[in-house]
């Protein structure tokens, strides 16, 4: 934990966590199938893919370990780091940005094969570029809510909207310990005005309209650790409290279409170069992952 290395210098793995498909035969095993694709334009997501293996997720784990101690050397390289961003006093979010600067397991995961064909099948066929990373993490007994959203709603400095989250555990998700939840179809309703995202768990109701109200039936992904879940950019998803005795930890990789631009004269992500309005999102901080 010495040496302090930005691993954003690297536009490519850095280990051999993820060996890179060597052949077009060799990639056909990452590729969704038509009935996965078909559920996401219908219901707006698609969820347990396979992105990790065992002693992946305990690799990653090690690291997240190391990376949550505000004492780490490279701290400073990190957009947002919130040891407890929950606003209720007796609960727990950890969530950060910009930790792919900092481990290799966390920077190489951008070049997976079985997320970035999975990313350019759902982006419809266009090159994936990097937009940025999550950490959220509810410890067991308090941890806290992610409140309803849509995360383009947070995302309009940049356009066009071509955008997609892949959320993947690091623990068992339940409906117990706090497991991402979806409002199906909800990418349907167009964009929504956004909330505080650690904030009230409902806070987000009081912008939908009737018929929206009537549609709002979350539905839990529970996921096995080193799985995914895809969603759209306007998906409506948020996630419990856990009161639980287990921890749920989670990453999560967002990317866009190649092409998409600033849509601000604005800092883009603290501490990075700025990106002219309706200039192309590029550059070593927004590499290109898969082409």
């Amino acid at each position: 934990m010495s040496t302090i290395k930005d691993l954003a210098n690297y536009d490519h793995p850095v280990s051999k966590m993820f060996p890179v498909p060597a052949t077009r035969d060799e990639w056909e095993q990452y590729r969704l199938t038509e009935d996965q694709l078909a559920h996401y334009r219908e219901f707006g997501y698609v969820s347990g893919i396979k992105m990790l293996e065992e002693w992946q997720v305990d690799l990653l784990n090690r690291e997240l370990e190391e990376i949550m101690d505000p004492k780490h050397p490279a701290h400073q390289l990190f957009y947002e780091f919130h040891s407890n961003e929950s606003q209720d006093p007796n609960s727990v979010l950890f969530h950060s940005l910009g930790h792919w600067r900092i481990s290799p397991g966390f920077h190489d995961i951008l070049w997976n094969p079985a997320f970035t064909m999975a990313a350019y099948q759902l982006l419809e066929n266009q090159p994936v570029r990097f937009w940025h990373d999550q950490l959220f993490c509810k410890p067991a007994l308090h941890g806290g809510v992610v409140a309803w959203h849509q995360d383009y709603s947070y995302w309009t400095r940049t356009i066009a909207m071509q955008h997609l989250t892949c959320w993947t555990a690091l623990d068992e998700a339940t409906t117990e310990n706090g497991c991402l939840h979806y409002i199906p179809k909800s990418h349907k309703w167009g964009l929504l005005d956004a909330p505080s995202l650690a904030g009230n768990m409902e806070g987000l109701m009081p912008y939908l309209n009737t018929e929206q109200k009537k549609g709002f039936k979350p539905v839990p992904i529970d996921l096995k650790k080193g799985y995914a879940t895809f969603h759209h950019p306007l998906m409506v998803h948020g996630s419990y409290e856990n009161k639980s005795n287990k921890s749920r930890r989670a990453f999560v990789l967002n990317v866009f279409a190649d092409g998409t631009i600033s849509n601000t004269d604005e800092e883009l992500l603290a501490g990075v170069p700025k990106i002219p309005k309706g200039e192309k999102m590029q550059g070593k901080f927004f590499p290109l992952l898969y082409k």
